[in-house]
């Protein structure tokens, strides 16, 4: 048994206090984070991951509380990974997802955790999905990933969700935002949240049109359009309910499967960058040399990228 096989079984056995360390050890990404992330990898799987993305102003933690409220109310567990932007000058966040789903605090049937995503590109921050493994393992129910809420680069978040819900509101002057690269693809559920406003009928028409229009193929999931009012839970029945619907047919035709896959593909990939970022960087003997040589123009930079990389 390693030193650290004690804080994984606390984890399986839901244990809160073990639960916040473990989360702490992979947003710190402390030595023996490794080992307790792939002790939980192994007893992970049984959660609904559900993806929540959308342009900043769209309400998406009103939602994501409002849906924690929900499945409360059917007796469902729930994990909470909010990703907050990080300050390019100090590195930190404000991690007002906490904030805004205080009133969920008081819950010992819901967990949130906020997250920075110090430099992460794709509104997620990289040790979410890690965060998300421990959440499963836990045992709770269902694990919701709000994103950062970055707009049009928003699309890492398939990377780690089962069901992706992507969140548009009428009146932010820019038509369907979910319509931009690659948000309108990514979805699996659309949300126009805000729909007491003026102008949600517009939106929904805009959506459906625009998946009217889209290539599908035989047997694929017919993407619903859902409208919530997230501050009154108005409309969040029915949008649990699709995820729901959602899961059932992923199951039904291997689509769980592939996007197990999926997520595997991006998280081996991810943790082999931050391997090779870790041993090549200014400091290191065979960086600097490689350093010196391209600024004298006596390499080149790819030349000089291949060979460090057979150094490894």
């Amino acid at each position: 048994m390693t030193a650290t096989a004690p804080l994984a079984e606390r984890v399986l056995r839901g244990e809160q206090g073990a639960l916040a360390r473990a989360l702490t050890l992979v947003e710190r990404r402390a030595p023996g984070c490794d080992e307790v992330v792939a002790e939980l990898h192994r007893a992970a799987g049984r959660a609904h991951v559900i993806g929540v993305t959308g342009p900043p102003g769209s309400g998406k933690s009103t939602l994501v509380a409002a849906m924690a409220a929900e499945y409360r109310r059917a007796g469902r567990t729930v994990g909470i990974i909010a990703v907050d932007p990080s300050s390019v000058f100090t590195g930190g966040a404000i991690l007002g997802d906490r904030i805004r789903m205080s009133e969920l605090a008081g819950d010992r049937g819901v967990f949130i955790r906020s997250f920075a995503t110090r430099g992460a590109l794709g509104g997620l921050a990289r040790v979410a999905l890690d965060a998300v493994t421990v959440l499963d393992a836990a045992g709770r129910d269902i694990v919701v990933l709000e994103t950062v809420g970055v707009g049009q680069a928003e699309v890492d978040v398939v990377s780690g969700a089962q069901s992706v819900a992507v969140v548009s509101v009428p009146g932010l002057g820019d038509g369907v935002q979910a319509i931009k690269a690659g948000l309108l693809e990514i979805a699996d559920v659309h949300v126009v949240n805000k729909a007491d406003r003026e102008g949600a009928h517009r939106t929904v028409s805009e959506l459906r049109e625009m998946l009217r229009l889209s290539r599908r193929r035989p047997g694929q999931w017919n993407v619903p359009v859902e409208q919530t009012v997230a501050h009154s839970g108005e409309g969040v029945p029915d949008l649990i309910e699709r995820f729901d619907e959602h899961m059932t047919w992923m199951a039904g035709n291997g689509e769980r499967e592939r996007r197990a896959r999926r997520a595997a593909a991006t998280r081996i990939r991810w943790a082999a960058e931050e391997l090779v970022r870790g041993r090549l960087r200014p400091g290191s003997p065979a960086f600097d040399a490689a350093v010196d040589e391209v600024a004298g123009k006596r390499d080149d930079p790819a030349a000089a990228a291949r060979r460090l990389l057979e150094q490894l």
